[in-house]
């Protein structure tokens, strides 16, 4: 167990924002299916736009690497060039 009060308030916050990084990333991968489960062509490109800004503002959080942000972006935006 922690022994000095700093500890004590970095598991605390520690423990408050990985709530908040698990609420962000299940949000967007919610967000991630609705895109590929539709079969409309202009509500998938407006879907798009939100969904690429969530995964850019995981990447720049560090809570997904940057990388898997490119990655599931690619892949999201042939589905959508595919409709």
């Amino acid at each position: 167990m922690a022994n000095h009060k700093s500890a004590l308030k970095r598991i605390r916050s520690n423990n408050a924002k990985r709530l908040r990084n698990r609420y962000y990333a299940k949000t967007t991968r919610t967000f991630i299916k609705r895109l590929r489960k539709t079969t409309d062509k202009a509500e998938a490109q407006e879907l798009y736009k939100k969904v690429s800004s969530m995964l850019d503002k995981l990447a720049k959080r560090n809570i997904i690497h940057k990388n898997k942000a490119a990655n599931n972006k690619s892949k999201l935006a042939k589905v959508v060039s595919s409709l």
